[in-house]
């Protein structure tokens, strides 16, 4: 059966040869990014465009485990609208990947849509026809607390891909990419999009994450995560009636520790009583809305992911962004510096620790790297209107 595709129209608003650069940013950069935030501060009461919401329903999907399912939803935001040129190509599509646990709609937050969708912006909605997806197992899309539990598919990065690229392709009609930019997870994804789908996409920008592997201390606060809630009793095999709450509060706990920024959290919470207090706050927001089994499956997914192989495959121009203190990706490893030297067309740049900077979460704060996002799209702006001249 042909693949199913719904849309519903909503409001946004704010709350809802080779050429290799290992780049670090000054401390007059990062003043640069202070006098910009204060007159940033217009755009940010800029209203967000209109956005438009969807379900994409792919039918007998198979999953790369084997496994398949009769019907596989995957939910998704909008902004803009699609362009196409006289051969019926579409020319200004933008896909925005999330992170693990995440959803498109986290990138309403107004440090980055106010920052980057409004007038004016760098992917000015007006201009550009911007896709968020939810991932398989995220947000609204397919997953295991819809029914199925720990009888869902056991999906893996492979399958989200491929289905983003089904989305794009057979859903929205989307033949080519201006960009691909994804944060953690979906930085990852980005990395995989530029191996699979070189030729579909104009530029890439991957925000937090390496591209080898998942292992180390990487691997191992997931395994914790994943352990804490199966060893829990009443985590029942996936079949429970009610939250196994002990393994999810450690793995709130944990959640938290990898996403912390050490300098911005210091000055936040500069006595015991303001860190416990906030300890408390952020597990009982977490506890809230976890489901055991849908966390368990958004962690485990990244056990096939490993495009160190395959880096010197990507011919778009990339631009690849850390920050100094993420907890999951930490630049003492020099992995970054190592494995972007076999990108052709591959830049790093290393974001050092600050007061404006937000551990693994600095990837969502646009005004650190919009200036570095400005230079890719001038690239392969260029790359195009070269091709054209041929």
């Amino acid at each position: 059966m042909p693949a199913k595709l719904t849309k519903r129209a909503t409001t946004s608003t704010a709350a809802a040869a080779r050429r290799v650069a290992v780049v670090a940013i000054a401390a007059a950069v990062l003043a640069g990014v202070s006098l910009f935030a204060a007159g940033g501060a217009r755009a940010a009461d800029l209203p967000l465009p209109p956005s438009t919401e969807g379900d994409f329903v792919l039918h007998d999907f198979k999953f790369a485990s084997g496994e398949s399912l009769p019907e596989l939803r995957l939910h998704y935001t909008t902004f803009g609208t699609p362009q196409r040129d006289a051969a019926g190509h579409v020319t200004n599509a933008v896909m925005i990947l999330h992170g693990t646990g995440g959803d498109g709609h986290q990138f309403f937050r107004p440090q980055f849509s106010q920052l980057l969708f409004v007038a004016g912006g760098l992917l000015d909605a007006s201009r550009y026809y911007i896709v968020l997806p939810d991932g398989i197992g995220h947000g609204k899309s397919s997953k295991p607390s819809d029914g199925l539990r720990a009888h869902f598919p056991h999906y893996a990065y492979t399958d989200m891909v491929a289905a983003q690229y089904r989305l794009l392709t057979e859903g929205l009609k989307v033949d080519h990419l201006r960009l691909v930019l994804g944060t953690s997870m979906g930085c990852m994804h980005s990395f995989m999009w530029g191996e699979a789908h070189s030729e579909f996409v104009d530029a890439l920008m991957p925000l937090a994450c390496l591209p080898v592997q998942i292992a180390g201390r990487n691997r191992m606060w997931r395994k914790m995560v994943i352990d804490a809630i199966s060893s829990d009793p009443a985590w029942q095999r996936g079949e429970y009636t009610v939250q196994p709450l002990a393994g999810l509060r450690t793995a709130a706990d944990l959640l938290m520790i990898a996403g912390s920024a050490p300098v911005l959290w210091q000055s936040q919470f500069p006595d015991r009583e303001a860190a416990d207090r906030r300890v408390t706050e952020y597990v009982n927001d977490e506890l809230r809305d976890l489901d055991a089994n849908d966390l368990m499956y958004q962690v485990a997914a990244s056990r096939d992911y490993d495009p160190s192989a395959q880096l010197a495959n990507i011919s778009a121009p990339l631009m690849w962004i850390n920050s100094a203190d993420d907890f999951i990706n930490p630049p003492e490893l020099g992995i970054a510096e190592r494995e972007v030297k076999k990108i052709p067309r591959g830049k790093f740049l290393l974001l050092p620790v600050s007061e404006h900077t937000h551990g693994h979460g600095t990837h969502t704060w646009a005004e650190l790297w919009q200036d570095q996002l400005r230079e890719l799209l001038a690239e392969s702006s260029a790359d195009k209107k070269a091709a054209a001249k041929k």
